[in-house]
């Protein structure tokens, strides 16, 4: 039965409150009457609650309104409705009745156990200890000692409250307000009761001693309104315990907060849709994942959702299919592009130092599924395969700033110019930034476009090249700013390239000696660096290659993420075939006219040697064949030399592969965005490390990663999150984690979606005899 459509006679009593198309209620101080069409169908005595419940409760399932229109013709909740709701499908009419309050059997709290456990508590006792030895848990000995858990961080939010709040909410004749039931033990922090505040917790003892992996508090209320749509995101609240799986990976939060991670997301996304895991939890999820080892939506099903849970402030954390449900929000509104330009500007202005020089680099990842894309040339495979094409910008440490997906076929070089505006914009008007690619970029045309736009160039000289005379080199000793000597030979010269028209771009040459004798030259358009400083940020670009390397291992780079795929724009121009076959019709004309040259000149010679020999003759018919062999041959050369002029050399698209697919990319930039952030705190933390660990040249990562995966104790208190891992796997790693976290504590970086600064520590490495 749907909701009733035709228009309705206004039969109503003329005091009654409309409820929806049909109903209304006329209440006064001897209770009340539910009309549907002008028939009174329920009725109630002011003081029969349950029948008032039960009757707005059947206006709800009969459908004669939506539970919005009867909670406000009744003057209830919505949240109070559904609880009517529930309890009458669980128990029927006896779900409504008023259940006592308390607990149900006889009290556990006597006389002798509360003087028992004062008497241990005077003593030093702890509550875990007290507890043992009364047989009771620990929050019947905080009730015995007058102690309350959270109480001390409530009060130092929201100061000492002067009275108990009433049973009655306002506005709320049965006392079911927004806030909750007590009946029912609901909150807006699922069931915790508001006495920890946000971001509180609902296990252990902030104060006292912590108990061991404790379950995370359920938040069924918040479910339960994340179902109906009426929940924008679940807050954050912690589960307090010791020895907590996945702990260390909230030491990734000070990089994440620095790089503007959330900040971006919810600038460019705004908000998700209604629903219990909103925008933060289903991105920080995403993150915490990738740096645990699991960058993919399937890596959820190797993580205890509830392990990740309290990490992230929730009883579980979202599953691979809620996971790629939000992607898959996120995705259809096409912003890609956009967070990764957020990400960039947030990045540069958190890390301005490492904007003097910028590589770039294109990047191919490889498709081995049956749709047939385009091809592109995969440097690390040595041939061409279906690939999709993306172009990266890194800072000076070669950590990503920006990927932007590359117009299939295009060079690295037509990738610069189009991104010229992108760079720009992220360095600021005023930066001038050199620009560090390999060979693929080599245009002088590019050169001077780069240059008109205020940015300086660095990459390697193209053959052919002049060699530079041996008296130009000499022997520079150098020392990097990474602490390394070098010793290199060294010519630092001027060059003049032409472009096109005839004009001439003069460029600075460093040309090093390598491997004994063989001239490696250098072009660049920055005259204040060094000889040897060119030479070294040359090699530096290989920092780039390695963190592709390094993301494929770790962060999935090139994972397919989607099977999505989207129209290839059909007016693109591609190389015609035809062309090609039209070229090698021209190469096989001109091998046959080479071919016919050989055989007349052949044929020539044995005529001659006949013609001296006594008696011989037919010279004239062997060089009439052999002239129209050359002939013909010479005619089908110009044949096919004017078809393969006649051939255009590029069509487009739509005429040579009709329907052509890509892979959509929407949804990888998202995932690319995540992943680059993991990747980039995780280079924050391991640049943090030097100093502090005698190995961090080389282990730094390896550290890091292993820090993630510790576990530790979580506890709110202060109005603080206290965050305290359990040592790492070698004394020398816990004290240089140990000096990590003093520093990462000094940032007073704040859990997002609290007021709650974090504070980390380590405990301290068990000492062996």
């Amino acid at each position: 039965m749907g909701r009733l459509s035709q228009q309705v006679l206004p039969l109503q009593p003329a005091d009654a409150v409309a409820i929806g198309p049909v109903a209304g209620l006329v209440e006064d101080d001897d209770g009340g009457v539910v009309f549907v069409a002008g028939l009174a169908t329920f009725a109630f005595d002011a003081d029969d609650q349950v029948a008032r419940r039960l009757a707005a409760v059947q206006l709800v399932e009969a459908r004669l309104a939506s539970a919005a229109e009867v909670a406000t013709g009744f003057a209830v909740s919505t949240r109070s409705l559904l609880r009517w709701r529930q309890a009458v499908a669980s128990d029927g009419v006896a779900g409504l009745f008023d259940k006592k309050p308390g607990p149900k059997g006889p009290s556990k709290l006597t006389d002798a156990v509360v003087s028992r456990a004062r008497e241990l508590d005077a003593r030093g006792a702890t509550l875990a200890a007290i507890a043992a030895e009364l047989a009771v848990d620990s929050a019947t000995v905080r009730v015995a000692l007058g102690r309350r858990a959270g109480s001390a961080g409530w009060q130092a939010r929201h100061g000492t409250p002067t009275s108990a709040p009433s049973r009655e909410g306002d506005g709320d004749p049965d006392g079911d307000s927004d806030h909750g039931d007590s009946d029912h033990g609901d909150s807006d922090h699922g069931g915790g009761g508001d006495d920890h505040g946000p971001g509180g917790g609902d296990n252990g003892d902030p104060g006292g001693e912590l108990a061991v992996l404790p379950d995370p508090a359920p938040r069924t209320f918040e479910r339960e309104l994340a179902r109906w749509g009426l929940l924008p995101e679940a807050p954050v609240v912690f589960t307090q315990g010791a020895h907590l799986p996945m702990a260390g990976l909230l030491l990734a939060l000070p990089g994440l907060c620095h790089l503007g991670f959330l900040d971006c997301f919810a600038s460019v996304y705004g908000r998700l849709r209604n629903g219990f895991y909103g925008l933060q939890a289903t991105v920080l999820a995403l993150v915490f994942l990738a740096l645990a080892g699991e960058p993919r939506a399937e890596g959820a099903t190797r993580v205890r959702p509830a392990d990740l849970g309290r990490v992230l402030g929730l009883d579980r954390a979202p599953e691979v299919k809620t996971i790629r449900r939000k992607l898959t929000e996120l995705a259809g509104r096409r912003r890609g592009a956009e967070l990764q330009r957020a990400l960039a500007r947030a990045h540069a202005a958190g890390a301005a130092d490492a904007l003097g020089f910028l590589h770039v680099d294109g990047h191919t990842r490889v498709y081995y599924g049956t749709r047939d894309l385009p091809k592109a040339h995969v440097a690390r495979l040595h041939m061409a395969a279906h690939a999709s094409a993306e172009t990266w910008i890194g800072d000076a440490f070669a950590d990503p700033l920006l990927v932007v997906t590359a117009v299939p076929g295009a060079s690295l070089a037509s990738e610069l110019l189009r991104l010229l505006p992108e760079v720009r914009a992220m360095v600021g008007p005023r930066r001038r930034p050199t620009v560090v690619f390999d060979r693929g970029g080599w245009s002088p045309a590019v050169f001077a476009a780069l240059m008109e736009a205020r940015m300086h160039v660095l990459t390697y000289r193209k053959a052919p090249f002049d060699q530079v005379p041996d008296d130009a080199f000499s022997t520079v000793s150098w020392k990097s700013p990474d602490g390394a000597t070098h010793r290199w030979r060294l010519a630092d010269t001027r060059v003049d390239l032409t472009l096109a028209g005839g004009d001439s771009l003069a460029m600075r040459q460093v040309t090093r000696i390598a491997d004994g004798s063989v001239q490696v030259p250098i072009l660049t358009s920055n005259t204040a660096l060094a000889a040897s400083a060119v030479v070294w940020r040359m090699s530096r670009r290989w920092r780039q290659e390695n963190y592709f390397r390094y993301a494929r291992a770790h962060f999935a780079l090139d994972a397919l993420d989607t099977y999505a795929d989207a129209p290839d724009d059909p007016a693109r121009l591609v190389r015609n075939p035809a062309k090609h076959r039209a070229r090698d019709a021209v190469e096989a004309a001109r091998a046959e006219v080479v071919a016919a040259n050989a055989a007349m000149t052949a044929a020539l010679d044995d005529a001659a040697v006949r013609a001296r020999a006594p008696g011989a003759g037919g010279t004239a018919v062997c060089d009439a064949a052999a002239a129209s062999t050359v002939a013909d041959a010479r005619r089908h050369l110009d044949q096919a030399d004017a078809r393969s002029k006649q051939t255009p050399s590029h069509l487009p698209l739509h005429e040579v592969r009709p329907g052509a697919r890509l892979m959509d990319e929407e949804r990888k930039l998202v995932t690319h965005a995540i992943r680059m952030s993991a990747y980039n705190a995780e280079s924050i933390l391991a640049r943090m490390l030097q100093g502090h660990y005698s190995r961090a040249d080389h282990e730094a990562r390896a550290l890091v990663r292993e820090a993630f995966s510790l576990s530790g104790d979580i506890a709110v208190r202060d109005g603080r999150l206290h965050l305290c891992l359990d040592p790492a796997t070698a004394p020398r790693r816990t004290r240089a984690l140990d000096a990590l976290c003093r520093q990462l504590t000094a940032t007073e970086t704040t859990y997002p979606g609290t007021d709650l600064p974090v504070v980390y520590s380590m405990k301290d490495h068990p000492i062996t005899t």
